[in-house]
């Protein structure tokens, strides 16, 4: 007899201000004020996570990325089979940019936080760290470039 994995999830929102299109391959999307937290569990995994942002905006069109952000914090834990870390996150602004497995983002921010998974691995420490797996990466003081290997 095989036991049903039941998992549990809860999520909310709220916000001042939205606005999204989309178009062919491309969408554009834009936020002012806002917070969300959520928590999902299983009997394998856990995770936690809340954030909160005073403005957004990104843009994606085909391989190409764009994204601008006002200062936002966010703080989140794992932990199962699916991998384990906590990081919490502080960022005063920053713009990024990708082009395909490329990205780079200029900012100034304080990630601070250890995560291992089926991905890779990161570990940042006031903003300076990296990411080496499917992400390589190397970030300073919120500033980062990355490739994503697959």
């Amino acid at each position: 007899e095989q036991k049903s994995k039941k998992a549990q999830t809860v999520t909310g929102e709220a916000g001042v201000g939205r606005a999204r299109a989309e178009v062919s391959v491309c969408e554009a999307e834009a936020k002012g004020p806002n917070a969300s937290a959520g928590a999902y569990a299983d009997v394998l995994n856990a995770e936690v996570k809340a954030e909160a942002g005073l403005g957004q905006a990104r843009a994606q069109c085909s391989i190409l990325e764009a994204e601008v952000k006002g200062p936002n914090v966010s703080v989140g834990a794992q932990a199962g089979l699916e991998g384990v870390g906590a990081m919490a996150r502080a960022e005063i602004a920053s713009a990024s940019a990708s082009v395909a497995l490329v990205g780079m983002k200029v900012g100034v921010g304080f990630d601070t936080g250890a995560k291992l998974n089926h991905d890779g691995a990161e570990f940042k420490v006031l903003g300076s760290g990296f990411s080496f797996g499917r992400k390589m990466g190397i970030s300073f003081l919120g500033s980062e470039l990355s490739f994503d290997l697959w």
